[in-house]
Parts: C-alpha cells; structure tokens; sequence
C-alpha cells in the first residue's frame, strides 16, 4: 500500500518514512465526517465520535454504570491535524520518531480518526496508563465491552509495534 498523497507531506515533515506502513503493518484510516458530542471532560474539551460509536458508547456506559462501573472517556476522535501536533510535540521534547511510533500512530493511522476510539478511564484511576489494567472499568470492558462491539485495539505484543494499551478500545461497526 502506497502512503496517499494528502499525507506524504505531514510524515515527511515529522521524519516518518514510507516503509513505517508495511514495516509496522499499519492501515491507513478515512477521517471521520459525521460525528457528535458525547461527552465534555472537566477542562472543557469536547468527546466525539461517529453516530454508531456514539450510540454504542452511551449504551455500554448506561450498562457500566447500572454494574457500579462509571466509565469516561480521557480521548476520542482527533484529526489527522491533531495527530500531527502530538507528535511534533514529543520531537520538539527531543523524543526520537521511532521512539514515539511505540505510543502514537502516524497521521492517517490512528483509529482516533475515525471517530469510532475511545481512550476510557475510571475517575479517580490511572489516566492512559498501563495500570488501568487493574481496575473494575478495565475489569468490566473485558467482559462485556464486546457486547456492544467495543474491542481492546492494542492487547500485549499486538502485530504493530504499539505498547500495550489497555484504555484503547474501538468500535467495530457491524
């Protein structure tokens, strides 16, 4: 798979190299058209995804939350744009790309785009960490997030390189 040209100029300027998308096995994502507010996090930011993900998440955090479960969402949908400035951030801090291609998707790459990605946290618990493993909300996704076609994006030792992600989850539209 060719990289699309709309793309070739953000990963030139961030020092990806073409060969990322084979070496990595990466997939190359639609942005998302249509999406609506979901959720609105403490310092104000705005949650989105697509309608079906929206529909999907509102219902699984109905049924967390009727388990004793509360389940927030700490990221969502993010455009290619945004997934730019991540990562020129972390250049910026004098990280090395392939350093930052082990937590970050390439622009294009990340399920983020697609409005169908949820980052989940429990309040009160490890935010986007590893450590949310041992929690009840991670505890309950195990069990019942495929019930409403949620699946853990990045499970230990997954095929594209990332780090284990147990807060990552994405909506499989049926």
């Amino acid at each position: 798979m060719k990289l699309p040209t709309h793309l070739q100029s953000s990963w030139q300027q961030l020092g990806i190299a073409p060969e990322v998308l084979q070496q990595k096995s990466l997939c190359v994502f639609a942005e998302a058209t249509e999406l609506i507010d979901v959720e609105t996090a403490a310092d104000g930011r705005v949650w989105q995804l697509t309608p079906a993900a929206a529909d999907a998440w509102l219902r699984m955090q109905a049924a967390a939350n009727a388990d004793g479960i509360t389940l927030k969402i700490a990221s969502a949908y993010r455009a290619s744009s945004r997934q730019v400035e991540l990562i020129q951030r972390k250049l910026d801090l004098g990280q090395q790309i392939a350093d930052i291609l082990q937590v970050l998707a390439p622009p294009g790459c990340s399920e983020h785009h697609t409005g169908r990605a949820v980052d989940i946290y429990q309040p009160g618990g490890p935010v986007v960490e590893e450590a949310f493993e041992t929690t009840s909300a991670y505890a309950w996704l195990s069990q019942h997030a495929a019930t409403f076609g949620f699946t853990l994006s990045f499970p230990r030792n997954n095929a594209y390189g990332y780090v284990y992600e147990p807060w990552h989850w994405c909506y499989q539209s049926n």
